[in-house]
């Protein structure tokens, strides 16, 4: 009878260890961040320039984004400034950004931007300069801290650089420029 009781006594403490563990994991699956990132969207570029943004609606706390937004480099080198912003009445509604980044077409990290400011307005900034040509995309992403709605939005420049050749022969130009005019003041 001692036998019985000791093998039912660590049947019953594995069964309610494994009560205990089922109960916890269905509690934690709860608990996990849905994604609510937005399909990737091309960029509109008018004039290598572009604005972009995203809203999220109603009961998303603690759900996270991480939206793209796609451009294409020509064949000049390219400088590149972008900006996101988000606005909320306090720090504690809306959405809180966790990061703006740039990737190559690969999904290899060009640079990170950098956090100017965060709480009830966030903004995030990112700079590189001399881009190859090619296809890119910004990533902004980031959470909902509540249950109202957010949204968020930037705007993207993309300056190309001239090549080095193109310097030479406005230096010559304007070299060419002085030389004539020099000579028709010796005149």
């Amino acid at each position: 009878a001692a036998v019985f009781c000791e093998v039912n006594m660590k049947t019953s403490k594995s069964l309610v260890a494994a009560i205990v563990f089922a109960t916890a994991s269905l509690g934690s699956s709860a608990v996990l961040a849905d994604d609510i990132s937005h399909s990737q969207q091309a960029l509109n570029l008018l004039d290598d320039s572009a604005f972009f943004g995203a809203s999220f609606g109603m009961n998303n706390n603690d759900d996270t984004f991480l939206d793209q937004f796609t451009f294409t480099v020509g064949a000049l080198p390219t400088n590149v400034d972008a900006i996101v912003s988000s606005i909320s009445r306090t720090a504690d509604t809306g959405l809180n950004i966790t990061g703006l980044s740039l990737y190559g077409s690969t999904g290899t990290l060009v640079t990170s931007g950098n956090m100017s400011q965060t709480g009830a307005i966030d903004v995030w900034t990112l700079t590189t300069d001399n881009l190859a040509s090619g296809d890119y995309y910004l990533q902004v992403s980031g959470n909902l801290v509540s249950d109202t709605a957010g949204s968020f939005g930037g705007s993207v420049m993309l300056v190309p650089v001239p090549e080095p050749e193109t310097y030479g022969m406005m230096l010559a130009g304007l070299g060419l420029l002085g030389f004539m005019s020099r000579r028709r003041k010796a005149k």
